[in-house]
This record gives structure tokens, sequence and C-alpha cells, in this order.
């Protein structure tokens, strides 16, 4: 933009404020959106917990594109979902923005850069084992997440908690999710209803998240939806049909058309049927449906061993996009093993699409079917306490999530054990990684005191994680 043209809207929001009316907000083109997706995506490592980190530092921090309030009030919403929440939110963010083809760009490109990184790994899994180099900057890229999942914990939950009520919320929802497996839908429901009642008697305990921008400054969806809601935002029982004809035979044709050329028993139809129904089971996010999947595709379905699951796991975490993307992994073995007329290469590519497509349709479903709504109920006033407490305990789940990745990130064993109704991840401290230790504090420090950028860091911490696979053999 030329500077005679930001001297020329300059003047047209002065002469318009000076009449009483509100500037125009700027306008977000969608190029610029498609780089910002792209970045999003690119950086979007560590699980749920570290991509909504990353969104969140994007895109309410940096680029001011969505204030706080509307960020949590559609992570909220995204929480209550089967499926990626991360993926979803970047979906409802892109839809707000650029309406459905804005949420299928973001949604998209969330996904693309996880799908092909596990693809070649994949590839090289099957052709040559685990890679020294490979393991190496999986090594140093985990702990250097752990740092990023910590620092955007306490930079969200000092912006959501700041009274004692909803930090009295978060810790019950950590507790009861941690402690007690309790299904996250459940813990919503109770959060919402504690931020209602609470919203009643101590407003100002349960009210919604101030912004953070400087003063006089609004997020630019903010400003723009203030000014006038767009038809894409408005509930219409027509659109919702088309929403769900459109993507209810994305998902659905594909699977009839295996299941009729194919049979049953084929492996494709198999993969296709499995992974939608993992597709609307997954509340609470890809670890609480990892032993549900695990169990079913190493012993009922024999399409890998229980380490391959690991190792796959593995590949989900330290790849940008959502983790629930391991199901990618689990669906190319699968094929792979069992190729029929195919090249296994080619069989499990195939398959890794397959599972991929079933899997994240159903995502597009739920946000453009239900964002309208959503969008409509953050207008009630008397919802706005019930949004609090969801939120607060969102930012429980969040901590349990991190907790989770850093246990099997820090320690080669950890177990479950059960005492009575209280469940409880064990490490076994003898088998605690001081390799990994060192890289996460170092990283902690770089990210907490000196504020390093994300990317600088990743890419340090995986050239300490590689020197150290090859190093550590020489040393031992």
């Amino acid at each position: 933009m030329s500077r005679d043209e930001l001297t020329q809207i300059g003047v047209i929001s002065i002469v318009a404020e000076s009449a009483g009316v509100p500037p125009r907000p700027r306008e977000i083109a969608f190029s610029e959106a498609l780089h910002t997706w792209i970045r999003v995506a690119l950086q979007s490592f560590g699980g749920p917990a570290g991509q909504i980190a990353v969104m969140h530092r994007i895109l309410v921090e940096e680029k001011r594109w969505i204030g706080e309030e509307r960020f949590l009030h559609a992570l909220s919403y995204c929480m209550l979902l089967p499926g990626p929440e991360a993926q979803q939110l970047a979906t409802y963010i892109g839809w707000l923005l650029h309406r459905t083809l804005g949420g299928l760009a973001a949604g998209i490109l969330f996904v693309l850069p996880g799908f092909f990184a596990i693809l070649v790994l994949s590839l090289l899994y099957t052709a040559y084992g685990n890679l020294p180099l490979v393991e190496g900057l999986f090594f140093g890229v985990k702990p250097a997440v752990l740092a990023l999942v910590l620092e955007a914990l306490l930079r969200i939950g000092r912006r959501s908690l700041g009274h004692a009520a909803p930090g009295a919320v978060a810790a019950l929802a950590f507790v009861a999710i941690f402690f007690f497996a309790v299904p996250f839908p459940w813990i919503i429901i109770a959060a919402g209803g504690i931020g209602l009642v609470g919203a009643h008697f101590a407003p100002d305990a349960f009210r919604a998240p101030r912004p953070q921008l400087p003063a006089g400054e609004s997020a630019v969806v903010d400003a723009a939806l203030d000014r006038e809601r767009p038809d894409h935002t408005l509930p219409s029982p027509i659109r919702a049909l088309r929403v769900t004809a459109a993507c209810g035979a994305l998902w659905g044709i594909p699977i009839v058309v295996l299941a009729w050329s194919r049979g049953l028993e084929d492996i494709y139809t198999q993969i296709a049927v499995f992974f939608s129904k993992l597709a609307v089971v997954t509340f609470g996010g890809a670890y609480a449906v990892l032993a549900y999947m695990a169990q079913h595709a190493v012993e009922t379905h024999g399409w890998l061993a229980p380490g391959e699951m690991l190792d796959g796991l593995g590949m989900a975490e330290t790849t940008p996009g959502p983790l629930i993307q391991v199901v990618q992994f689990v669906g190319f073995l699968g094929a792979y093993r069992s190729p029929g007329e195919l090249e296994p290469w080619l069989a499990g590519s195939l398959a890794a699409i397959l599972t991929t497509w079933v899997t994240f349709v159903p995502c597009f479903l739920w946000i453009f079917l239900g964002a309208p709504y959503v969008e409509q109920l953050r207008e009630n006033r008397a919802l706005r306490g019930a949004l609090a407490g969801i939120t607060a305990a969102v930012i429980g789940a969040v901590l349990n999530l991190a907790i989770w990745f850093s246990l099997h990130t820090l320690f080669a064993q950890v177990y479950e054990r059960r005492y009575g109704p209280v469940l409880l991840q064990v490490p076994d401290w003898a088998s605690v990684d001081t390799a990994a230790a060192v890289i996460a504090v170092v990283a902690a420090i770089a990210t907490l005191w000196f504020h390093v950028n994300m990317l600088r860091l990743i890419a340090a911490c995986a050239v300490a994680g590689i020197v150290w696979r090859f190093s550590a053999p020489l040393l031992s």
C-alpha cells in the first residue's frame, strides 16, 4: 500500500470519527490470511497445547485479528467437539475472516504440513527403519515444545484466570481429567453450570477475559463484527441443511463406493469405516482416543505392533499439525502390509490419503454447521458466565495435555496405576532422560527469560538432539 493511500485512509478515518461514525475496520486480504495460515501450520508443534499457543501468539497478540474473548469463546466450542480442537479452531477463525473459503483454507493448510511430513517418515520408516538423523531431530524438538507449551500456559492463564473462582474451576477440571479420567464433555457441562450460577452471584468473578490490546484499539474481527454482522455468521436453517448435505456427501460417498466396489472385508473399506467411527468419538482430543485406537488397530485388525504405535505417536508429536494425524501412520502400515495388487508403498500412500480424508472432513462439518449458532450465543449476556467457566475448564484440560506430553518426553517408561477411583500416571524415575531434561530446561530459560524466536528455538534444539544422538554411543 502506498503512502498516499495510507494518508487517504487516515483522513477518511478522522473525518468519520469527527462525524460520530466509527471508522471501517481494516479488511484482511485473503492472500495475507493464506500466508499467515501457512506460518501457523509450519509452527504448530507439540500437540493441542502447543498449537493453541501458536495461534494465540500469532492471531491474538501479533496480528490482532481476533480478540482474547472471541478466541477463547471459539476454543471452548472446539473443545466440545469430536476431533482435533486446534485444527477446528483454525477453521473457525478462518471462517470468521473469509467465510467458507477461509475456513477451508485455514483447516486444510493446518493439516497439510503434518500430512506430508508423516507420509515421508512413514515411507522412510518402512524402507529403512529408525534413521538416527530423524531420531535425533525428534529427540531435540520434543523438549523445545515442552518449553513453548509452558510459556503459553503461563501467558494464557494469567489473562484468563484473574480471579480465584475461575482458577478453582481450572484446578478442578485438571484434577478430574488427570486423576479421575472424567470424560471432557461432562467437565465442560459442569464448568458451564458453575459459571452460569457464579455469574449471577459473583459477576466480577465470572466475566469474559479482558482484551490485551492497547487502549482504543480493537482486534480486526471484533471491530468488523461489532460494526455489522456478516450474513455468514447469522444462523440459517437453509444454510445448515446445505452444509450438512455437502459435508455428509464428501464424507460418506467414498465409504459407500469402497464398500460396494471392493467389499466390506477389503483393507481400504475397513480403514474408511474404522477411522470414520473414530472421527465422531474422539471427544477430549487425540490423547483421549489413543488407547481405543491402539487396541483396535493392534489387537483387532493387526495393522501394526504395539511398539510401532508408539513410533507413530512420536512422529505425530514432533511434526507440525494435529496429534490425531497419527491415524495416517496407522492406516499407512495397515495397507502397506496388505497391499493386494498394488505396490506396498503405493497402497500405504493411498491409505494415508483415505485415512486423513475420513478423519478431517467431519471437522469442517462441525464448524460450518455450528459456528453461526455459537457466534449468536456469544451475544447472550446470560451465557457469558457459562463461557467463563468453560474457558477455565479448557485451561485445566490444556494443562493436563501438557503434563501428559511432558511425562512421555522426559521419561522412557510411564505406567498407569489405579488406586480405587484415582488413576495416576507414574513415571519410572530410573528411566528419566537426562539429555532431554537439559534441553527442556535450557529451552525454557531461552523462551521465558530471553524470548527467543520460536523457530530459532526449535531449530537449535533439533540440532542439539541430532548431535546428542550421534555422540551418545561414543560417550557410553
